[in-house]
């Protein structure tokens, strides 16, 4: 019997912009109660472009995400606002 160690690998959603890099560049719509549940327990979160992470940059600092932008736009009046988060 023998025992390989294999390298770690990290997966990752494919995203409506690409896969390039660019949604590291943009803040994102996400549930409110959701940003504040993930400050409190570190768990990642769902954008509305798909993005999963966990928050922890200033989302003042960056444009709001094309997708998550134009899903939010799409959706019908009176939906709860999501709130950008980085």
């Amino acid at each position: 019997m023998s025992t390989r160690t294999l390298p770690e690998s990290e997966t990752k959603p494919r995203l409506s912009h690409g896969d390039d890099g660019d949604h590291e560049r943009f803040s994102h719509y996400v549930d409110k109660n959701k940003i504040v549940e993930s400050a409190v327990t570190g768990t990642a979160v769902v954008a509305l472009c798909g993005k999963v992470w966990v928050p922890s940059r200033d989302p003042q600092r960056y444009p709001i995400c094309p997708a998550c932008k134009e899903i939010w736009e799409s959706l019908p009046e009176g939906s709860d606002t999501p709130s950008g988060d980085a």
